[in-house]
């Protein structure tokens, strides 16, 4: 009871400091990560965001103190470094000033503020983190059940065709009874025999494992580690275990291989043939006891191996379990493994050993059956209702040695049965019953793209037919990258409202190791994607800790000529366009832009800089007095023409505004960073390619470009290459296009986000909601209307191949920054200040959005009623904002129901009404 009365009276003094307006500091992050396992900057930075019921609250300074332990912090003993009271405003990215710290070791930390009347806050609560460990203080050792030597498997990354397959496959197969591509288990008991302290584990299992001790799951990962080009970079884990985990006495560590994109199989479906060998473990435990003596637990040849239940695994074309090869126990103490054989000693990868700071996929949702039909007797087809990236969970049960047969796919054959002509087929998983009551199992190295689920020879809940096995249930898993959604969006307009709802759960479905193109046929990072949709991207998901992830990929990527490839990991070379063209490549120059706005964090515009200038030099190689010409240009645009490469638009058009798109960046960021050299040089070309590109492209007498398409006219507004006294007669040309054309775009994968925008910047969002507010094709209407539940890779998706696409998503961008009116201060990157000022289109009577910026929650929302605008705001503390209205000059305004004409505002939440403006 006692007890109780503490806790209440602790509640109720937090309480009193909110409502007194104390400032807190909360979601403390070191390297842009709350409590992260793994730092690999031995000087982090550390970052907080402050939370007060007031209005106008600023932080004024600061102090930090760094810890070795818990408890010398608890009693404020700053033994690593103590930052003393520093006056600043500054609450992210803030530099650890002290010693060096050491590798493989955790400290803890926390930050006191004072605010802007010099009010200190009370201590914030603990957080920590843990230096990692490089490659040299890990001294890895890989091992696993055969060599690459022997395993015979392809070299190489040119995409093999169906003979070099069947060629190889036999030789393959008899390879070692196949253990070049076989799925095994591996077990290593060890004696635990004094109090521990903690206990930290780095693996890596390629190309994905699952780590059990004791035979629990450590971690709740699928996929691990995260996909890269494992000839430059190979990712492994951290993972800390409580002394609940591990036991007196023997304790096993057990861990299960599979392929991955690591080693992809020739057989079934597959997009490519490469292998970077067989499946392969390394693996260090440390465990520091008590009384400060170390134990270090490696993978090295006592270890032992066995066959898993897995026979067969591909990423790309299922996975096949026989239940009856398990052995009960194997990763725990008291198994016999005297069958078991020892492991092999492996050559190690080509790439460098780091630590893997992106965030690990999960399983993130799960779905029940929403219908099923029985085509024909024991022929079940089974809609889960959402096309997602996942697997199923089959519960069953029946005799032992009976074969049940799951088909997945993303839509349904005239037939009713799962078709799979599309996304590429076979694709199906095999479970083989033990015939031990309800059987539960789910695959662990392989995903695919489905909604619906096709099963055969079975029954269905009830055993009717006694020689066939009955499927009990039935379940669906989303899996995606567990990053966490940074941002919401809802309006009066149901066609955006589900167009918003399409796109994200197929930016989720492609939000894998990379962002991918599809879920199904090909899993490949595709580039362009990823800068064209960027803004869409970044307001959604929390991306702080997954991109600088992209950009080491890429710059593994990047050819030594300079040339960044479409796709990254570059895991197959497909030659020509299909390697190299400038929309998808300047992804490089562009990203660590984007991320310095959006996160207000110059590191990787500062690491990756020579990426960006080295991809720009590339593309002047390729350039003819300032001209590019070629590549796939403004892809998928849309007409009456097949799919494919541009067919409205010059490609030489195309990849020239890229060119000065990505020199007008490395300008930008070469000011950024004081690289005094090359500010004019980068300046200088900017305006060489500006001049040749208006020279090319531009017809003075019509004032268009190219071919007078609205790619042609969209792309010079957007990126700022017409001349100012041109630019009004551009746009008009390109509304008239648009208007000629039935209010709909003909722009495609790379154009849409240009147009989007040229529209949106330049005081034509009544034309973006004409263009985007129809149920016809072109439009996010028509695949509404088409009853989907996840974009598809063409505007009609009964052309298009894959059905879980998230290329045509570049709307995203225009529902946050237009209509909600959500937008950033250049002057102020990382929203510091930033603007609100929303668009009132069409009919629409409300829009709410919110987005969980670096400093806090921004909250922007609108409605109109009874001929005013009633617009609701956030702004977090230690932020300020400026507010745009659509109102007439004089009109008035009330903010918190007092007159005003201020309106910039410091945090706080706000709401302001006014008096609409009369609309012509």
């Amino acid at each position: 009871m006692k007890n109780l009365k503490n806790i209440l009276f602790l509640f109720c003094l937090l309480a009193t400091f909110i409502s007194n307006g104390q400032i807190s500091a909360v979601h403390l992050t070191c390297e842009m990560t709350e409590n992260p396992l793994a730092v690999i900057q031995n000087r982090p930075r550390f970052g907080w965001q402050l939370v007060s019921n007031k209005s106008n609250v600023s932080q004024k300074a600061y102090q930090i103190l760094v810890s070795s332990s818990e408890q010398k912090l608890q009693k404020d003993e700053a033994d690593i470094w103590d930052s003393k009271k520093v006056n600043s405003d500054k609450n992210l990215q803030i530099n650890f000033s002290g010693n060096a710290l050491k590798s493989e070791t955790k400290y803890f930390w926390k930050v006191k503020i004072w605010d802007q009347n010099d009010k200190s806050s009370s201590w914030s609560k603990t957080a920590f983190f843990r230096i990692s460990p490089n490659e040299s203080d890990l001294n890895p050792t890989w091992i696993g059940a055969i060599t690459k030597a022997d395993s015979h498997l392809p070299e190489g990354r040119n995409y093999h065709s169906a003979t070099y397959k069947r060629e190889k496959k036999d030789a393959i197969i008899n390879a070692s009874d196949s253990l070049s591509r076989r799925s095994i288990i591996l077990r290593k008991p060890f004696q635990i025999t004094k109090e521990i302290k903690e206990a930290i584990v780095y693996i890596s299992g390629l190309g994905h494992y699952e780590l059990t001790l004791n035979g629990k799951k450590v971690g709740n990962s699928e996929f691990a580690p995260l996909w890269t080009d494992y000839d430059k970079t190979v990712n492994y884990n951290t993972y800390e275990l409580s002394g609940k985990e591990l036991q007196n006495g023997e304790n096993v560590i057990g861990v299960l291989l599979g392929n991955g994109m690591y080693n992809t199989l020739a057989e079934r479906y597959t997009k490519f043939f490469v292998s970077f060998g067989p499946p392969t473990l390394f693996f260090k435990m440390k465990v520091v006891y008590k009384d400060g003596s170390e134990d270090i637990l490696k993978s090295d040849e006592s270890w032992k191996y066995s066959k898993s239940p897995i026979i067969y695994n591909s990423i790309f074309g299922g996975e096949d379990y026989n239940a009856n090869l398990e052995q009960k126990g194997w990763n725990l103490k008291g198994f016999n493994d005297s069958n078991w054989k020892k492991v092999i000693v492996q050559e190690a990868p080509k790439g460098i050993l780091r630590a893997q700071t992106a965030p690990p996929i999960t399983i993130q949702k799960q779905y029940n059956i929403k219908e099923v039909k029985e085509l024909k007797p024991n022929f079940f087809v089974f809609n889960m209702g959402q096309n997602l990236s996942g697997f199923p969970t089959i519960k069953l049960k029946g005799k032992k040695g009976q074969i049940v047969r799951v088909w997945v796919g993303e839509g349904l054959n005239d037939d009713g049965t799962v078709g799979q002509g599309r996304s590429g087929k076979p694709y199906y998983y095999d479970y083989t019953l033990k015939g031990e009551g309800v059987e539960e199992w789910q695959p662990k190295f392989s995903y695919y793209g489905f909604q619906y689920v096709q099963i055969e020879n079975i029954n269905y809940k009830e055993t009717k037919d006694k020689n066939l096995p009955t499927l009990v249930d039935l379940k669906s898993n989303f899996i995606y990258n567990s990053a966490g959604e940074a941002g919401t969006f809802t309006s009066s307009n149901v066609i955006f409202n589900k167009a918003h709802e399409l796109i994200n759960n197929s930016i989720k479905s492609n939000f894998q190791s990379v962002f991918t193109d599809c879920p199904q046929r090909e899993k490949l990072g595709w580039l362009e994607e990823v800068h064209l949709n960027g803004p869409g991207l970044m307001f959604n998901y929390n991306l702080e800790s997954y991109i600088p992830a992209m950009m080491q990929n890429i710059s593994d990527s990047q050819r030594e000529n300079g040339l960044i490839p479409t796709i990254v990991p570059e895991y197959v070379v497909f030659g020509g366009d299909f390697t190299d063209s400038p929309e998808w490549g300047v992804t490089g120059v562009i990203l660590p832009w984007m991320y310095y706005e959006y996160y207000g964090d110059a590191s990787l515009l500062e690491k990756y800089y020579p990426v960006m200038k080295k991809y720009v030099d590339y593309l002047g190689t390729k350039a003819k007095d300032n001209i590019v010409s070629y590549g796939l240009g403004d892809w998928y645009d849309y007409g009456t023409h097949a799919a494919g490469y541009s067919k409205n638009s010059p490609i030489a058009l195309s990849a020239t505004s890229h060119y000065f798109y990505g020199a007008s960046l490395v300008a930008k960021a070469a000011k950024l960073l004081n690289k005094t050299e090359d500010i004019s040089k980068y300046e200088t070309l900017k305006a060489d390619i500006k001049s040749a590109f208006n020279k090319e492209f531009f017809n003075l007498e019509t004032k268009q470009y190219g071919t007078s398409s609205q790619f042609s006219n969209a792309v010079p507004v957007y990126m700022d290459l017409v001349e100012p006294q041109y630019k009004a007669a551009v746009m008009q040309n390109l509304l008239a296009d648009i208007k000629a054309k039935g209010d709909r775009l003909t722009t495609g994968d790379v154009g849409n986000r240009y147009l989007f925008q040229a529209l949106a910047q330049n005081g034509e969002n009544e034309m973006m909601y004409k263009m985007n507010n129809h149920y016809d094709a072109p439009g996010y209407g028509f695949q509404i209307k088409f009853g989907l539940t996840t974009l598809t890779e063409q505007w009609d998706p009964r052309k298009g191949n894959s059905w879980n696409h998230f290329m045509m998503g570049q709307i995203e961008e225009w529902f946050y920054q237009s209509l909600a009116g959500i937008v950033g201060d250049p002057e102020n990157p990382g929203f510091k200040h930033f603007f609100i000022q929303p668009e009132i289109v069409g009919d629409m009577t409300f829009v709410k959005a919110t987005y969980k910026s670096i400093y806090g929650n921004i909250a922007s929302g609108w409605e109109k009623k009874d001929g005013k605008l009633i617009l609701k705001v956030e702004i977090p503390t230690n932020t300020s904002a400026t507010i745009k209205l659509p109102i007439a000059k004089d009109s008035e305004i009330k903010v918190n129901g007092k007159a005003t004409k201020n309106l910039k505002l410091g945090s706080g939440k706000y709401t302001i009404e006014c008096e609409l403006m009369a609309r012509g």
